[in-house]
């Protein structure tokens, strides 16, 4: 059975049985493969007691973003918790890693959220949205932080297009009022560069001899951290 992931509240048993079959059927087939009549039948229930819970596929699919960006953002979270917050730099670093110990040690939610879209399956942006955002702020948080304490190194010598500083700007009207637009960029940067690392390991897209793929990722994070974090 695929691990559960941690602070979720159910409505009831039957829910909750049905999230779990739903998570490990996504472990087996894929996320295409979704079905709420496969769940009845591996769960030896009818088909419409599912669909008093959830009442098509695209709603159980939501349900999961949910859940599973909601896990991450709490992974994040208990991370950081008991790391002192004037120590920046263990701070990005345990960030770092506690992003990569999410996503290896739940691949089917990572993929859901980060893999192949589903056919025909668009996310109501009311819903899933506030989730979404949780796990990008708490990075967000720690680096706004540093530089506030003049710990963080922001000065980029390549200047931004005016295309990519409309976006920050659009990002920093929109949850970050008070954060400098190059430490959002910083944030985006390094959330693409691991998130990248991640993929590649979980897609088994390393080259072959790269057999330890966490030795790459941890040399990496350790270069970032020294690189924009003043100790």
């Amino acid at each position: 059975m695929s691990p559960r992931p941690k602070r979720r509240s159910s409505t009831s048993d039957l829910n909750e049985r049905i999230v779990i079959a739903a998570w490990e059927q996504i472990a087996r087939e894929g996320a295409a493969a979704l079905s709420l009549r496969a769940i009845a039948r591996s769960l030896k229930i009818a088909a419409p007691s599912i669909y008093n819970y959830f009442p098509d596929r695209d709603d159980l699919v939501t349900a999961l973003i949910v859940e599973a960006f909601n896990s991450m953002a709490d992974y994040l979270e208990d991370a950081v918790v008991s790391i002192p917050e004037t120590n920046y730099a263990e701070r990005l670093r345990g960030l770092g890693m506690a992003y990569y110990q999410w996503a290896i040690t739940y691949p089917e939610r990572y993929q859901l959220i980060f893999g192949t879209p589903i056919a025909g399956y668009t996310a109501p942006a009311e819903i899933t949205v506030p989730a979404v955002g949780r796990s990008l702020e708490i990075l967000v948080e720690v680096l706004k932080s540093a530089n506030s304490a003049g710990k963080l190194r922001v000065n980029i010598s390549i200047p931004a297009t005016n295309a990519l500083v409309s976006m920050l700007n659009e990002w920093q009207k929109m949850r970050n009022p008070d954060v400098e637009s190059e430490v959002l960029y910083l944030a985006l940067s390094i959330w693409v560069h691991f998130h990248g690392m991640i993929s590649l390991e979980i897609g088994k897209l390393f080259p072959p001899f790269i057999h330890e793929p966490i030795e790459v990722y941890r040399r990496e994070l350790n270069i970032y951290v020294e690189q924009f974090m003043m100790i």
